[in-house]
């Protein structure tokens, strides 16, 4: 028993001993400065310090991956539009310099956006705009006051009005006659969209200073129609212009925009005369003459007048003698004709393209008359591809559609060139590539007996029509249908096909051809079926898409070829082998989704 008590005894010392030692090994403290003693520990001591580096870079990309997940750009849009909302309630409850400081915090965040992707790139683009112009808008709300309630247009009579007067009554008498007597055609529809709106009825004189009154008028400064509007202004608000239709020239839809504008103009300046000098000469132009006053109030529009310029200047008093005249004609020596009555008229929806010239022999109209009543349409033809309201004199529209099938479509020219001007560090060749022809072409047609040097500034004609190198031949069969799916385009082989001229037709190599439909050689014959490697993305919602060729024509962009058919526009940009800077141009052949 006793033998058994040591034996135990013996064990536990034993036990104790190893732990106690153990512990003591683990306690002894490692000088960060002293050498290894040999190789094994070298790779331990390396094999930790790698380790712990991966670990921190590890943990340094997910922290950029996780901030670029919290600051993705979807955020970054939603964050501007937010700021952008807080900037409204700011200027509404009068806090005019925290409402700017938001919306420079939106536009920071805009500012960091980096996208290829075209629908991002038009939110961003819009955000931006809308910015822009609340920016605009409080700023000069901010240095601008409004004297009375600014409903009124009030009759001034000073020097400036009547030498403007005196140009009516001798100058430009006979200019004056003649818009008086025309703005009996329109006045009456502008009179009542007027007090619809709400605005002083004197405005419906505005046009006998802008056109006279003629809806063709074009300016030095490129100001068309009744209310010469400019094209970057029509498209502020509202009037589309295209190859076909340029709605500044349309009286009513014009008066619909001049009145949103001369509205928008009234709320900045509080007051007439002021809102039309900016309608004029723009309220940019205005808001730094304000500024330049040193005053953050606008006391009379009459203490800017010599700080305008001189054409912008005059126009306001060249306005209220137009009023003081057709209120009291008499008075300045005038005997006014009677105005010219409206012309009553009926809508026509035509589904195709016609010219105005073969509706007006089948209807037995005017052709003039005709082309007065739609002044709008540029060619003096309907558009294609979409249906269009076309106005006939009254009486008339039962006619038109009892004739409409019969009237034959009409299709304008295709385009022998187009006009190209050389930009720096641009050649023949990146010119040729880019309208897809030949340098050989653009030097026959320019009659260039060089194409390695070509000057900056020179304007070149670029062959894209009937006598084009490089012209997709189906567009004559624009009807038929092509398959799009994950093997390709369906093509069926025509009389003088290569796989040379296919290859380039559709932007892919022979090779891909050939080994997408397992063929040895180059031979082709006329009716075998080939497909053509697709290089689009497809959405899975989207396996099989109906595509059609469609000529683009004057005027179009990517934007609104894909809005007219239905598509989104980066699918219509991928769909062509196409990206954001991206040209097209007239006679040039893209596919379009078809139902």
């Amino acid at each position: 028993m006793k033998r058994l008590v040591l034996l135990l005894f013996s064990v536990f010392l034993f036990l104790a001993c190893a732990t106690e030692k153990k512990e003591v090994s683990l306690r002894i403290p490692v000088q960060k400065d002293c050498i290894p003693t040999s190789e094994s520990e070298s790779h331990i001591s390396n094999a930790l310090k790698a380790e712990k580096k991966t670990a921190v870079e590890e943990n340094e990309t997910k922290q950029k991956e996780s901030g670029q997940k919290e600051e993705s750009v979807q955020d970054l849009l939603d964050s501007a539009l937010e700021l952008c909302q807080l900037a409204n309630e700011l200027w509404d409850r009068g806090e005019i310099d925290m409402a700017l400081e938001t919306l420079d915090q939106a536009y920071s965040l805009i500012l960091k956006i980096k996208t290829d992707d075209p629908d991002i790139i038009q939110q961003r683009d819009d955000i931006r705009i809308t910015i822009a112009r609340r920016i605009v808008e409080i700023y000069s709300s901010k240095f601008t006051t409004a004297t009375g309630n600014g409903k009124e247009i009030p009759l001034v009579m000073n020097k400036y009005v009547k030498q403007a007067i005196i140009l009516f009554q001798t100058t430009e008498r006979k200019f004056f006659i003649q818009a008086y007597k025309r703005s009996g055609r329109y006045r009456p529809m502008i009179l009542k969209k007027l007090k619809e709106a709400g605005l002083p009825k004197e405005l419906s004189w505005l046009p006998l200073i802008e056109s006279g009154f003629t809806v063709r008028a074009l300016s030095r400064a490129r100001a068309l129609g009744l209310w010469q509007f400019i094209a970057s202004t029509g498209y502020k608000f509202g009037l589309k212009r295209t190859r076909w239709v340029d709605e500044r020239m349309d009286p009513e839809k014009s008066t619909d925009a001049a009145i949103a504008y001369l509205k928008e103009l009234h709320q900045i300046f509080g007051d007439w005369t002021t809102a039309l000098a900016a309608y004029n000469c723009g309220e940019e132009r205005v808001l730094r003459c304000i500024r330049a006053q040193k005053i953050n109030y606008l006391d009379n529009f009459w203490d800017l007048y010599p700080l305008l310029p001189q054409e912008t200047a005059f126009y306001v008093p060249k306005f209220l003698a137009v009023l003081h005249i057709v209120n009291n004609p008499k008075k300045y020596g005038f005997d006014l004709p009677k105005p010219d009555s409206p012309i009553e008229t009926d809508i026509v929806t035509v589904n195709k393209q016609v010219h105005l010239m073969t509706v007006a022999k089948y209807i037995n109209v005017p052709y003039k008359l005709l082309k007065e009543l739609n002044p709008e349409l540029r060619l003096n033809c309907t558009p294609p591809d979409e249906p269009y309201p076309l106005k006939v004199p009254k009486g008339k529209g039962q006619i038109l559609l009892a004739k409409l099938d019969k009237i034959p479509v009409w299709r304008p020219k295709i385009p022998y060139y187009i006009r190209h001007r050389v930009r720096k560090g641009e050649s023949l060749w990146l010119i040729a590539r880019r309208y897809h022809t030949t340098v050989r072409a653009i030097m026959r047609l320019n009659n260039l007996k060089s194409g390695r040097l070509v000057r900056e500034g020179k304007i070149l004609r670029i062959p894209v029509g009937r006598k084009r190198i490089y012209y997709a031949e189906y567009t004559a069969t624009a009807s038929a249908k092509l398959v799009y799916n994950k093997k390709g385009i369906r093509y069926i082989v025509k009389k003088g096909d290569s796989l040379w001229e296919i290859a380039r037709r559709f932007r892919v190599t022979i090779k891909e051809i050939m080994v997408l439909n397992g063929m040895r050689t180059h031979n082709l014959k006329i009716g075998q079926v080939i497909y053509i490697p697709a290089k689009v993305y497809l959405p899975d919602k989207k396996k099989n898409m109906k595509l059609s060729p469609y000529t683009v024509k004057k005027g179009d962009t990517p934007y609104e070829i894909a809005k007219r058919f239905g598509m989104r526009l980066a699918d219509f940009l991928r769909i062509n082998n196409l990206d954001k800077n991206s040209k097209i141009f007239p006679g040039q052949v893209v596919m379009v989704s078809v139902q």
